[in-house]
């Protein structure tokens, strides 16, 4: 990334940088649970966005954030797939039963699995509509600051 890096539009507070930075935090936040630091700050780089920003707002999923995310994605993947994930699990018990040798294992893949689907769809939903909703939300509370700001010189002065 060598010179990119030190392009000023990366370190300055302005309108789109910071919206920019604050969408791209939050959907690798939410999207990716490792690495996700590194990701936002190379697609704020790729995308002129500010990367302080970027990095700050992947915070939003750390470990006391994890299992309310996580439950909440599940449950937005189950609604969005009609997935009956207790009769699929149970399902995959009854399959175990039927390998008796490597029952645990075969248990833990298909369980795996089972879940895994409803989870990376409501994690793909929570970043993609929490990036936006980031986006619209930090230009729409710039553009009040400033209102209210003009409004504020105008009655002082």
């Amino acid at each position: 990334m060598g010179p990119a890096i030190y392009h000023p539009r990366l370190w300055q507070l302005n309108r789109h940088g910071v919206a920019l930075g604050f969408a791209i935090g939050l959907f690798f936040g939410f999207l990716i649970p490792i690495l996700q630091i590194p990701s936002a700050a190379v697609v704020a780089v790729w995308l002129r966005a500010n990367i302080l920003v970027a990095v700050i707002s992947t915070l939003v999923s750390n470990p006391f954030t994890y299992a309310p995310i996580y439950f909440f994605a599940y449950q937005l993947g189950s609604l969005i797939t009609s997935f009956a994930s207790r009769g699929a699990i149970e399902n995959s018990i009854d399959n175990a039963m039927l390998y008796e040798s490597s029952s645990q294992l075969y248990l833990l893949i298909d369980y795996f699995f089972t879940l895994g689907k409803p989870l990376l769809v409501g994690l793909s939903v929570l970043a993609v509509t929490g990036g936006a909703v980031g986006f619209v939300g930090v230009l729409v509370l710039w553009r009040i600051i400033i209102l209210l700001e003009w409004q504020r010189r105008r009655f002082r002065g």
